[in-house]
């Protein structure tokens, strides 16, 4: 086995090929796994046991700093910094206040869905070590890949390696860094 291995690529004909066989892995333990298809496969996310995204609560929070900004700029400069009393209307006149809030609230929550879709997918990213298998090229036209990264808790080389010929698969690869 190379010490410059980050793991176990095997290359699948189908979908429900490559779905079934990221059932029985991560049934075998595996936690440290990841799945290529040309396509989304949404069955693919359970089968490797992935939970659900992180980014919609940090959106939610993100809109509502952007909320609460937008107030509290307006309120400190009507109210605080340069007050004035023009056609006798409150100095705190929060209908105004709304819409350049409700501007903020679109622009923080975009940006922190932007900013948080790249920092949580790990971007950007130009390179993976997947790409050093050559025949990994065809995950975006017409193959599917289920990898095994050697940082794995349960990773042995020989017995994962076997466990996935096991699998069915069309190929076995070994994924050099």
């Amino acid at each position: 086995m190379d010490s410059n291995l980050y793991g176990v690529m095997a290359e699948f004909d189908t979908p429900t090929a490559v779905v079934d066989a990221a059932n029985k892995v991560r049934l075998a333990g595996y936690t440290k796994t990841d799945a290529f298809s040309p396509f989304p496969l949404h069955e693919i996310d359970e089968a490797l046991g992935i939970r659900r995204s992180i980014l919609p609560f940090l959106v939610f929070c993100g809109g509502v700093i952007g909320m609460l900004s937008g107030f509290a700029l307006q309120i400190f400069i009507h109210y605080i910094d340069y007050p004035l009393n023009i056609g006798g209307r409150p100095y705190l006149s929060w209908p105004s206040f709304i819409p350049p809030a409700y501007e903020l609230t679109i622009l923080f929550g975009g940006f922190t869905a932007v900013f948080g879709m790249l920092f949580l997918n790990g971007l950007p990213r130009p390179y993976h070590p997947v790409f050093n298998v050559p025949r990994f090229a065809l995950a975006s036209r017409e193959k599917f890949f289920l990898l095994i990264e050697a940082a794995d808790d349960k990773y042995n080389y020989d017995e994962t390696t076997s466990f996935m010929r096991s699998l069915g698969p069309q190929e076995v690869f070994d994924v050099p860094e």
